[in-house]
């Protein structure tokens, strides 16, 4: 119960698991505590390669993936997510400080929902969750 007495309302989100993959520390703790404060489990992965591994022990809701990482970057993370049989229809957003038409283009091919501009606010990560999360977990149940 909150200070007047009611009970707290339920986040839509709440349980919703979704990964996180940025080499960015801020961005990964940004984002982690804004989902964690809707009730999401977050996960973490700091690239490509340690978010295959995580994806293969318990598949996300989502995944948000940088494009610029080293080792394994996020259009090559989309297109092996993408490529398997069991992970395809985990909505992938990809995440990037650039804005440009050609980013867009390109993640459209590797098969990525979304494309999500860095610095991004709250209501913008949320409302990408809503449009193709939510869409998914209910249209899968």
């Amino acid at each position: 119960m909150d200070s007047r007495g009611a009970l707290p309302v339920k986040s839509p989100l709440a349980g919703l698991k979704v990964l996180i993959v940025d080499d960015s520390k801020t961005i990964r703790r940004s984002a982690e505590a804004l989902l964690g404060d809707e009730g999401c489990e977050v996960s973490i992965a700091i690239d490509g390669f340690d978010a295959l591994g995580k994806v293969a022990e318990s598949p996300p809701d989502i995944a948000f993936v940088d494009i610029m990482m080293p080792r394994l970057d996020g259009y090559q993370t989309c297109a092996l997510l993408k490529d398997n049989k069991r992970l395809k229809t985990i909505p992938v957003i990809l995440l990037s400080s650039k804005d440009g038409l050609f980013d867009r283009a390109r993640g459209r091919l590797v098969g990525a929902e979304d494309y999500l501009t860095k610095p991004f606010t709250r209501d913008e990560l949320l409302g990408i969750i809503g449009r193709h999360a939510l869409r998914s977990t209910v249209t899968s149940a």
